[in-house]
């Protein structure tokens, strides 16, 4: 074996030549190409065909092809040559580019290995589980045979080493959707959106490329208490937009807004003469304030709470109370309600007679109205 031969028409080959052949004979395990210049063949084991394993030769090559190989080593009236190598060369210098560049570019999968994927772009680049998509895949069997765009993380000509990902450009992707889609939203729209995550402080709904928040105090007129209770993940929902933080991406949501009003049809709901159970939310020294539908509350002043002179509501009434009223007065421009404990108490032939005119305190309460005892017992 030497490591130069002089052919008898001053070309001499050597090892690390790059030469020109066409394949002309495949076998399983080795391809035999005819070499320009040359007046014998060479031939490239099936180890030098390909970065990557391949189970036949003719799996990448095909008779005819014409082939550029580097000559690996000289010997009497032979050559072995690689592809693989000359492949490698080329390929170093494109993914340098692509990878200073940032260049987004598709590639087969062309085996899946513990850990993640392979490709081949004249040398072996790997992707990463983790790099594959910006979800959690269990099983990536699918994948092989199947055509993905990539972008290099890591490149390393001197180890050998190329880390590719998909995850990245599916990233950057959101990313440019998201900055188109919030420059659309503005405060006021009414959009349309999938609830995409449940938290306790609220939901996270999906506007269609960016996700809005609607804060647990904005999902429905009456307190909530557990937000899975009226939301669950992939309903849809029609919200309102609250404000938009471009700089931040945010975007503040709220369904209550766009739902009726807790006052709506209040008089059909709650009509004169209606009886009614309700739950003591509010004492203060002129009655009660009694939530009687959600958001809804009416007052029961301190003459309609008992037959008997009282002097503070606190003395037949607690915070937290059901008690049954009676629509004395409703009023849904104002959003009034006036209402009467003792009036159920009266029979039947004195409730037909009973007429009821808003007292002064119910058509509109005065700071000093609520905190009257407190105001009492300041001293100067």
């Amino acid at each position: 074996m030497s490591e130069e031969m002089n052919l008898g028409s001053n070309q001499k080959f050597q090892e690390g030549d790059i030469v020109k052949g066409v394949a002309e004979q495949v076998e399983e395990k080795s391809v035999t190409v005819s070499v320009e210049g040359a007046p014998f063949d060479g031939i490239i084991p099936i180890s030098e065909l390909s970065s990557l394993h391949i189970e036949k030769a003719s799996d990448i090559v095909s008779v005819g092809d014409q082939l550029e190989l580097m000559i690996t080593k000289v010997e009497e009236e032979n050559f072995v040559l690689s592809k693989r190598k000359v492949d490698a060369l080329h390929a170093w210098d494109d993914l340098k580019a692509k990878f200073e560049s940032g260049e987004v570019f598709e590639a087969e999968v062309k085996d899946v290995v513990k850990g993640g994927l392979v490709v081949d772009l004249g040398v072996r680049g790997f992707v990463p589980a983790s790099l594959v998509e910006d979800y959690f895949v269990e099983d990536f069997e699918d994948y092989k045979g199947k055509t993905l765009r990539l972008k290099i993380t890591e490149l390393d000509k001197e180890k050998g080493r190329l880390i590719l990902s998909h995850r990245a450009v599916l990233d950057e992707e959101k990313a440019s959707k998201k900055q188109q889609v919030i420059q659309n939203i503005h405060q006021g729209d009414m959009l349309e959106g999938t609830v995409q995550r449940l938290a306790k402080f609220g939901a996270f709904i999906d506007l269609g490329g960016i996700d809005g928040l609607v804060h647990i105090s904005q999902v429905a007129h009456e307190h909530v208490e557990d937000i899975s209770t009226v939301l669950q993940e992939g309903q849809s929902v029609t919200v309102k937009v609250l404000s938009v933080d471009i700089p931040n991406e945010r975007v503040s949501l709220s369904i209550k807004d766009t739902l009726p009003g807790p006052w709506t049809d209040i008089e059909e709901k709650a009509s004169k003469g209606a009886i009614l159970t309700g739950t003591v939310k509010r004492l203060v020294t002129f009655g009660a304030f009694v939530e009687v539908f959600p958001g809804v509350e009416g007052l029961v002043h301190i003459s309609q709470i008992s037959h008997k002179h009282i002097t503070t509501p606190h003395e037949v009434l607690k915070d937290g109370q059901e008690v049954e009223v009676k629509v004395l007065e409703v009023n849904e421009a104002e959003k009034r309600l006036a209402l009467s404990i003792k009036a159920l108490q009266e029979d039947s032939a004195s409730d037909e007679d009973f007429d009821y005119e808003l007292p002064e305190e119910n058509k509109g309460f005065s700071f000093s109205d609520v905190i009257g005892d407190q105001l009492k017992g300041f001293k100067k």
